[in-house]
């Protein structure tokens, strides 16, 4: 699935799913300031939901908010090359982009509707042959692929700490 998202706007969302064990408003409500990226760590701080019709952000508020969680070298590298490419798609739309500070905001910088990564997500499961295959099942592979990746232990132990 990942090499199908090669090139794909989301790529570096697929990564973040598939080795951080984050839920959909999570993922499109993480912003630049959860990062550490000298550190190599990510926050979880606060998440996007439609609620009665109207796209809400909201603080997560849960014990997992307060984890910092280490982030694996193969998702901190390519969060470390989506920053670079969102300059350059910020720049290029320097007219109508609204920041937010958003990792992975919708094409003009505000948050993304979650239904549409949703869709997102279906379209790159169908072309990579993966039927039936939900986003939110990532959450459910993501110890099995961090071993696989070489993670050390401790560090698959604190990210899977969060709730699946």
């Amino acid at each position: 699935m990942l090499d199908t998202a090669t090139g794909h706007r989301l790529h570096a969302l697929y990564v973040v799913a598939a080795t951080m064990s984050l839920r959909r408003g999570e993922l499109v409500g993480l912003r630049w300031s959860d990062l550490d990226l000298d550190e190599g760590t990510l926050r979880v701080q606060q998440t996007v939901q439609r609620v009665a019709g109207q796209l809400h952000v909201q603080d997560a508020k849960t014990e997992d908010s307060e984890a910092v969680l280490p982030l694996p070298e193969v998702t901190w590298l390519t969060l470390l090359e989506h920053q670079e490419r969102q300059q350059t798609e910020r720049e290029a739309l320097a007219e109508v982009w609204e920041e937010h500070d958003l990792v992975f905001p919708s094409e003009r910088g505000t948050p993304m509707e979650p239904t549409n990564l949703s869709r997102s997500f279906a379209r790159l499961r169908e072309t990579a042959g993966l039927p039936g295959v939900r986003l939110h099942d990532l959450r459910h592979t993501v110890v099995s692929l961090l071993m696989e990746l070489g993670v050390p232990p401790h560090v698959v132990q604190a990210i899977a700490g969060t709730p699946t």
